[in-house]
């Protein structure tokens, strides 16, 4: 574990330590798939606190962390907003990227923390960010690329959205990690190893560098570099042991 690694461990420790002894919620910003790794891998006992994760919806990748005091018992809420983000002029307007937004976001100062995911459903995107940021972003985030574009803020609770993704159905002799993701990528097992080897692939926000990881119906994969997919279910047996299984693959 690295400098940064290692500080990042101890800043959740004194959140945590910061909800125990104040008797309140701490929380933390969007951390990404390593941040997230670094929690799940910190000795619970590390925590005097237990911990909860949500990044707006319930599929998300990027994720802020509530510690809760044990003494809690009142309803609590994350510290985000929903800032939408659309063509003023759908007739003028171009095909714009998760990079393309993304990139807008930064040059405008802010930091990758202080965002959660982006989500990109149809002309517009929907951005999950941290409440002091949402009124700065609708103030000055006037153009992307070639487009001028409006926003509006709204609750993450507010937000109808519904991942899209394509179902795809295969064979694997197990339901292993390496399997599974050739199920939902046309690669080589060489080249899927070493995603999984190089530290590119996570299971339910964990780091898994092991290709034999069995996996459970409903478990999210999330590949850098490739995308993410859930294994939704295995459907039967075949009659020479191997297993017809569906894939969820999220585009």
């Amino acid at each position: 574990m690295n400098k940064e690694e290692l500080m990042l461990r101890k800043r959740l420790i004194e959140l945590s330590n910061q909800a125990y002894q104040r008797d309140i919620v701490t929380f933390s910003d969007f951390l990404n798939l390593n941040e997230l790794n670094i929690l799940h891998t910190t000795p619970k006992d590390q925590f005097p606190v237990a911990y909860e994760t949500y990044g707006g919806y319930d599929t998300a990748e990027r994720q802020m962390v509530a510690f809760l005091p044990d003494a809690l018992c009142y309803e609590y809420f994350y510290p985000m907003k929903t800032v939408i983000i659309e063509p003023l002029n759908l007739n003028f307007s171009e095909s714009l990227t998760h990079r393309d937004y993304l990139g807008a976001l930064m040059n405008l100062g802010i930091e990758r923390s202080r965002m959660g995911d982006i989500l990109i459903d149809g002309q517009r995107a929907i951005v999950f960010v941290k409440p002091e940021i949402a009124d700065f972003i609708a103030d000055n985030l006037t153009r992307i690329r070639h487009t001028t574009v409006q926003t509006k803020i709204q609750e993450p609770g507010d937000i109808s959205y519904e991942p899209k993704y394509q179902q795809i159905k295969g064979t694997v002799p197990s339901v292993r990690l390496d399997t599974i993701l050739s199920v939902a990528y046309p690669l080589s097992r060489s080249k899927l190893t070493a995603y999984i080897q190089a530290g590119k692939v996570f299971v339910n926000g964990k780091l898994i560098t092991s290709n034999g990881c069995h996996l459970k119906e409903g478990d999210f994969i999330s590949v850098r570099g490739l995308g993410r997919i859930m294994y939704e279910e295995t459907i039967a047996a075949t009659k020479k042991g191997r297993y017809m299984v569906t894939v969820r693959k999220y585009i």
